[in-house]
């Protein structure tokens, strides 16, 4: 008897730059991706709706407040969300300002509705699916506010970054894997937030462990099959078991300066040949194979 898996593979940075919505299309079209998650202050945001709507794509929120410029018109000047130079903190200058008590809690929860209600502009309905860019949704305070707007907008899916698996990545290089255990530990937090406010979230996630020169075919395979090894463990399973996972991506073109970016130009990943990587790895058909083996359908949030 085998486990059916449901496996949404989600395209990050939809919008990001054209170069980034090239490459992403054309993996959706490959079948290599089956989800697509949109940045709205992305310099590309308004084509990449467009090609979402013409190819039928099943797009989602890619919630922004750590890169680049508000879309909430209130904020784009003396914000509590802005740095000295009038863009978001960044990654780790977010993080930075958030732990010393910096950012105004009612700025944030502007901001997310104001991305919400462009995305709804921009695509013609709400998100289905609404997760943060670069994790920002499931840090403290600010998760308890992402539960709020999610709510209010009944979008009923988000997503929670811990990786099964993560802690045995050696190839992980130290100060990555700090980081990437400060999300894990920051997403078991806010399982009962957002739990208490009905969001829901695929069974396993993946994505840290096989981002950019990590990813092959063979590290997706070993990430699905030990996650789906721990989950069946925990819980025995009834013969109509279906886990259902999300792998998180980042497939595209390299972003050329100065196109690209969400206000102030593309930053170093997005530049790197490890986007191009990512989507040359996505479209082997040995990754197809490996799906039809495992009994793995793709399908997105709306089919769950």
């Amino acid at each position: 008897r085998m486990l059916r898996a449901k496996l949404i593979v989600t395209g990050d940075d939809f919008g990001y730059c054209p170069r980034r919505n090239q490459g992403i299309v054309e993996c959706f079209l490959a079948g290599a991706v089956s989800n697509v998650s949109l940045l709205v202050n992305g310099s590309a945001a308004a084509d990449a709706a467009k090609l979402a709507r013409r190819y039928n794509i099943p797009i989602g929120l890619h919630a922004n407040l750590s890169e680049g410029s508000p879309v909430c018109e209130v904020l784009k000047t003396n914000s509590s969300l802005l740095n000295q130079d009038g863009f978001f903190h960044g990654k780790m200058g977010f993080r930075t300002a958030l732990s010393k008590g910096l950012l105004n809690m009612s700025e944030v929860k502007q901001e997310l509705k104001a991305q919400v209600e462009l995305f709804h502009e921009l695509t013609g309905h709400l998100p289905p699916h609404m997760d943060g860019h670069q994790h920002v949704h499931v840090l403290p305070e600010v998760r308890h506010v992402f539960a709020e707007v999610l709510e209010e907008y009944g979008i009923e899916y988000t997503r929670v970054p811990i990786e099964p698996g993560l802690h045995n990545c050696g190839w992980i290089p130290p100060s990555l894997m700090d980081f990437y255990l400060g999300v894990e530990e920051d997403s078991f937090n806010t399982v009962d937030v957002f739990t208490r406010h009905g969001i829901r979230w695929p069974d396993i996630y993946i994505g840290l462990s096989t981002m950019g020169r990590n990813m092959s075919v063979g590290s997706i395979g070993s990430a699905i099959d030990a996650a789906i090894a721990e989950v069946t463990s925990k819980a025995p399973s009834p013969r109509s078991r279906t886990v259902t996972i999300e792998l998180m991506v980042h497939p595209g073109y390299p972003s050329v300066p100065p196109v690209g970016g969400c206000g102030e130009g593309p930053d170093d990943f997005s530049q790197s040949w490890e986007r191009l990587h990512e989507l040359q790895t996505l479209m082997k058909p040995e990754l197809q194979s490996y799906y039809q083996t495992r009994n793995i359908q793709l399908c997105s949030f709306k089919d769950l």
